[in-house]
Order: C-alpha cells, then sequence, then structure tokens
C-alpha cells in the first residue's frame, strides 16, 4: 500500500470512529447537529476507504479529493459538534467552508475518473 493510500485508510478510521463517536452522544444528549455530523463521518469514512483503492488506478487527483474531503470533514462536523458540545462555532463560516470542500473533494474524485493515466 503506497503512502497516500495508508494516509486515506487512516482519516478513514479516525472518520468512521468518529462517526460512531457521535452517533452515541446523539443518542445520549440528543441535537440533530450531532445526527448529521456522525452520519456525514460514517458515510465519507466508507468514501475514503474507496478512494484509498483508486489512487492507485486514479492518481493523485483521487488522493487530493480524497485529503480534501477529509478537510471538509473537519471543518463541517467539528463544527456541528462544536455547538452541540460548546454552545459556539469553530468560527465564522466553518460549517459553510467544510461543506465546500466537501463538494470540491468529491468534483476532484469525478474529474480524477475522466482522465486517462
Amino acid at each position: 500500500m503506497t503512502a497516500a493510500a495508508r494516509l486515506l485508510v487512516f482519516l478513514a478510521g479516525i472518520a468512521g470512529a468518529a462517526g460512531v463517536a457521535l452517533s452515541a452522544a446523539a443518542a445520549h444528549i440528543g441535537g440533530a447537529g450531532l445526527d448529521i455530523a456522525a452520519s456525514f463521518l460514517i458515510v465519507h469514512a466508507a468514501a475514503l476507504l474507496g478512494i484509498a483503492a483508486l489512487v492507485p488506478a486514479a492518481g493523485r487527483l483521487a488522493l487530493a479529493g480524497g485529503v480534501v474531503m477529509a478537510a471538509g470533514l473537519t471543518l463541517f462536523c467539528g463544527d456541528l459538534a462544536s455547538r452541540a458540545f460548546l454552545d459556539d462555532r469553530l468560527f465564522a463560516m466553518a460549517a459553510p467552508a467544510g461543506g465546500s470542500l466537501l463538494i470540491a473533494g468529491w468534483l476532484l474524485v469525478a474529474v480524477s475518473a475522466l482522465r486517462r493515466r
């Protein structure tokens, strides 16, 4: 496994673990924001594993998409969790910036499929 693929697998594991933890927190303390963050983390953990498997065939653009997705998850889900646990946001526009990065990451993955290697 390449270092790039290992990075995405590592990030997938962190996202999956955080998603399960936030699901448990949402079940105990409630909060729609926690449910959304947990769902995003779990779904994108699986996506990151898939992207890691594709990196050898799809190349650096797919890798970049996965890294951008991970950054987007950090901002989007971190902001939702911060609102639930701290009653404050990470910073102004953190969630929208994270959402935009998630969209950009998915688009990079899509474009990687169109490039010939």
